[in-house]
């Protein structure tokens, strides 16, 4: 059986705890799927959203690690992300896509379409798909209505890493994270 994430595994920078975080499994509210794509964001690069210091959208990432960062993107989309490092410092990893294997048919209520490989290619649609909002800001991922288990025992899966998406600060740093060969992918690498 595979053990529940702790705060103690997002007290890392964020690229490594990226990169850890492929092939964990992620449920909110016993809904979601194994975790296939992630992005690192640190402070000290532009594209994050810590780079200019704490206001009151990012207090939650300059938190205490392990607890959820939500944020809405363009306005339309709501996004979850995992502080990552110590309190104070506003570090954090992006869930930018799942491999859906629980709660399909409520996913696909939410979403509104049949397709599982597009349910939760993306951040907004895993924002959709899982019932993100406003008020999962902040939570403990250890706790409910979060379950977070390692990735299971065996072979380690393999990872592979890239430019980020979507942004226009700090591209070139490689880190967007994915599991080899996944159909679950926002994009290819």
């Amino acid at each position: 059986m595979p053990r529940s994430l702790t705060a103690d595994d997002f007290a890392a920078d964020a690229p490594h705890v990226a990169r850890a975080l492929i092939g964990a499994t992620l449920l909110v509210d016993g809904v979601g799927g194994v975790i296939v794509e992630t992005e690192a964001y640190d402070r000290g690069e532009p594209a994050s959203h810590t780079h200019a210091g704490p206001t009151p959208r990012n207090r939650a990432m300059f938190g205490a690690p392990g607890h959820a960062y939500v944020y809405r993107s363009y306005g339309i989309h709501w996004c979850l992300n995992f502080v990552c490092r110590e309190a104070g410092h506003g570090a954090g990893v992006l869930i930018r896509a799942i491999e859906p294997t629980q709660g399909l048919d409520l996913m696909r209520a939410r979403r509104g379409l049949e397709n599982a490989r597009l349910l939760c290619a993306g951040p907004g649609r895993v924002g959709q798909a899982l019932g993100i909002t406003l008020q999962h800001y902040g939570l403990p991922l250890d706790q409910a209505p979060f379950a977070l288990l390692a990735a299971g025992g065996g072979a380690r899966a393999e990872v592979v890493a890239g430019p980020r998406i979507g942004i226009s600060k700090a591209v070139d740093l490689p880190w967007r994270f994915g599991l080899a060969g996944s159909r679950y992918l926002s994009r290819r690498f």
